[in-house]
């Protein structure tokens, strides 16, 4: 299993609120209607909390800004996710994909990357 992590930023001209509020109620429904023509197997979003304990957190071990938001989709393997994206279908799914983000996202001041999922604790929720 690999998981792709979008560590976001949003556009200038938007709110954390009203980025928060297409992410959830646009670009994710738009997602999950293509995921499994993507091969996606699971799709998080973790949006930022408008709390001081962000600031004090951040603050406390002089990190910089927060980001508005963290994304994470799973592939089963590095092998669904080529085939999906190397495919007819999954070439246009991710020019849409990539079209929608920059209707909300500041990509240059986002991240992404993909990792494998070590978990050290499970179970206490």
């Amino acid at each position: 299993m690999i998981k792709f992590v979008f560590c976001a930023k949003r556009h200038p001209n938007m709110s954390r609120a009203e980025f928060q509020d297409y992410w959830l109620n646009h670009h994710g429904p738009l997602f999950r209607k293509f995921a499994d023509t993507y091969r996606a197997v699971r799709y998080i979003q973790s949006h930022t909390l408008d709390s001081p304990i962000n600031e004090n957190i951040r603050k406390s071990r002089g990190m910089s800004e927060a980001y508005d938001g963290v994304g994470e989709i799973w592939w089963q393997s590095e092998e669904d996710f080529f085939a999906a994206i190397n495919s007819p279908e999954g070439q246009k799914l991710r020019a849409m994909f990539i079209e929608d983000e920059a209707r909300f996202i500041n990509l240059s001041a986002s991240s992404a990357f993909f990792t494998v999922e070590h978990v050290l604790i499970d179970g206490k929720v």
